[in-house]
């Protein structure tokens, strides 16, 4: 299943300001342990998917897992060996815009040590300094 939208109101959209520090999505919603980003970024749909992946394996079907973020914005590309003008490049891949302080992933019903290990894979998956948050404030760090 590819992590994308079914359809955007813009094919092709600027790059935006990733000025400031979240303030959605800076709280656990769901689960007991979530994985908070500490840098800005983007994170491309293939990152969110190879992270869900890593976790799925190490939980091998235990707990519950939440995505909490999503792809929604184009990144246009020109081909390799194009010269500069005739336009915008059509879009290559999407990514989803993070901010110091959002929850990236959650998880619940699984103890604290496979959490930690499964968080701990993931962000090896993510290019941005992340910490593990939980619902009763132990295991930060």
């Amino acid at each position: 299943m590819p992590l994308m939208p079914k359809r955007v109101k813009y094919r092709k959209v600027q790059r935006g300001s990733r000025a400031g520090i979240a303030t959605s999505n800076t709280q656990l919603a769901q689960g007991d342990f979530g994985l908070k980003t500490l840098e800005r970024a983007w994170i491309t749909n293939v990152q969110i998917e190879a992270c869900r992946v890593s976790i799925n394996r190490h939980l091998k079907r235990r707990g519950k897992l939440w995505i909490r973020i999503f792809p929604d914005k184009p990144v246009s590309k020109k081909p390799i060996e194009v010269r500069m003008g005739k336009g915008k490049g059509n879009p290559e891949f999407w990514v989803a815009v993070v901010l110091p302080g959002t929850i990236l992933f959650e998880l619940a019903g699984v103890p604290d040590g496979l959490a930690r290990e499964a968080f701990r894979l993931a962000a090896a998956k993510l290019g941005v300094k992340t910490v593990l948050v939980s619902r009763n404030g132990a295991g930060q760090g």
